[in-house]
């Protein structure tokens, strides 16, 4: 019998082939789990909430003072578009400087921050190279494959969201949505809840709480495993409902490749009756076009489905 609840994993010895038994199913049959024993310590967790509640108190004018643009990435934004539609959050994004042009923003009234940001990006990547061996493994690749085109100049971040308290007339407006239902372009997510419950994981035609857990991260898998599957695996559309009495924090940590990165389906994957369902797509231009739409309305947002190969 299916659960209908989204799985619990304990990771603990993520390479136990029963752990990685229930992984495998997880992936099939939701894209989403939450993990216990992940190993980010709790001090790590408890500050980077801390200075999230902190940035996001200060004054518009004080967080508009690290503004994210086009060209970089990394700062405060407000205004952000999911599937052309507005979404009810602010966020802060931080990820690695290009030695150019794009470097993190900081606000400059918070001393502890940079470090709290710092301290739970790394343990955010450490434990996502875990999960993606584990599902390299899965998918008949040996454990280090699948990160070859993460060593070395990825594009992972961190992101803070704060889903203020949503006033009717603006979340009526919204379909009552803090984020519209998607999937996340990328390799991997791993999402920190707070206590308020919002998120939702859409199967089987109804959508289910990811309920909060203070020992557990959230999980999901993106389009880029997606892709790597041939669609053994599938990303898992999901939403966040706004809440009309209390506002919500959360933290999640985006795992994707180098900009020249090209995927695929993966050789153990393909069969003569399994032949490959997308063709090569490159990471750079497949974000760029999925960037585009987080700023403006530029009509039909960018999907994997535009490199799907035809029957």
């Amino acid at each position: 019998m299916i659960s209908n609840t989204v799985p619990v994993i304990d990771i603990n010895q993520i390479n136990n082939p029963q752990t990685l038994a229930e992984l495998d199913t997880a992936c099939r049959e939701w894209g989403f789990f939450q993990v216990v024993n992940h190993g980010i310590p709790q001090d790590v967790i408890d500050e980077i909430f801390a200075q999230s509640r902190a940035f996001f108190a200060q004054p518009a004018t004080q967080k508009h003072e690290i503004l994210r643009t086009q060209s970089n990435p990394w700062g405060f934004y407000d205004r952000e578009l999911t599937k052309n539609r507005r979404d009810l959050k602010e966020i802060y994004d931080f990820g690695p400087p290009d030695g150019k042009t794009i470097r993190p923003q900081w606000p400059g009234r918070l001393p502890r921050f940079r470090n709290a940001v710092h301290a739970y990006y790394r343990q955010s990547e450490r434990l996502a190279y875990r999960l993606l061996a584990a599902i390299s493994t899965n998918l008949g690749m040996s454990p280090g494959y699948l990160s070859r085109d993460f060593d070395t100049g990825h594009t992972s971040f961190l992101r803070l969201n704060y889903y203020p308290v949503a006033a009717t007339p603006t979340a009526l407006q919204n379909g009552g949505l803090g984020i519209g239902q998607h999937t996340d372009a990328g390799a991997l997510t791993l999402l920190m809840q707070d206590g308020q419950p919002g998120l939702e994981v859409f199967r089987n035609n109804q959508w289910h709480l990811v309920e909060p857990r203070r020992d557990a991260l959230v999980v999901n898998i993106g389009d880029i495993v997606q892709v790597w599957s041939n669609d053994y695996y599938f990303a898992a559309l999901h939403r966040v409902i706004a809440s009309s009495t209390k506002p919500r924090y959360s933290i999640p940590f985006f795992l994707s490749p180098a900009y020249h990165m090209n995927y695929a389906p993966l050789p153990t994957m393909v069969a003569d009756d399994r032949p490959a369902r997308y063709r090569e797509i490159n990471w750079g231009e497949f974000r760029a076009l999925r960037a585009g739409g987080d700023y403006a309305d530029h009509g039909e947002e960018i999907q994997i489905e535009h490199y799907r190969i035809s029957a």
